[in-house]
């Protein structure tokens, strides 16, 4: 059964993070101590976390990070787009697809705009996926 669910830092529990961290390490090995201390370092209390389930293991994430910018000497907030990850064991079935359309309606749902910086080899995942 797969599962998405939304939810900003301060409600994520210590497991949480923690599976976070893992799966985050899977794609950039670094060591699970390191990916935890950038999670501290990087991460606010209102940075939206996406979280995509199968049978609840944690096999998809993305963070939108709550930002802002000057545009026209005016602040404007935005969410910053990282870190989008699915399980290598669960990939190419669509799964990123699906956490990409649950990416764009809580982008919808927070009034914002957002956007991400990639690497030329995943535009076109990106374009694809608006």
């Amino acid at each position: 059964m797969i599962t998405l669910s939304s939810k900003i830092s301060i409600n994520l529990n210590k497991r949480e993070i923690y599976k976070i961290c893992e799966l985050k390490n899977t794609e950039w090995n670094y060591g699970i101590k390191s990916q935890i201390s950038w999670f501290k370092k990087k991460i606010k209390s209102q940075d939206v976390h996406n979280l995509l389930w199968i049978n609840n293991k944690l096999c998809g994430y993305t963070c939108l990070r709550k930002r802002i910018c000057l545009i026209k000497k005016k602040k404007q907030k935005y969410l910053l787009f990282d870190t989008l990850v699915i399980d290598k064991n669960t990939r190419k079935k669509g799964l990123g697809n699906l956490l990409m359309i649950f990416n764009n309606n809580i982008i919808i749902q927070k009034k914002s705009f957002s956007f991400l910086v990639c690497k030329s080899k995943t535009l076109d995942f990106y374009k694809k996926n608006n």
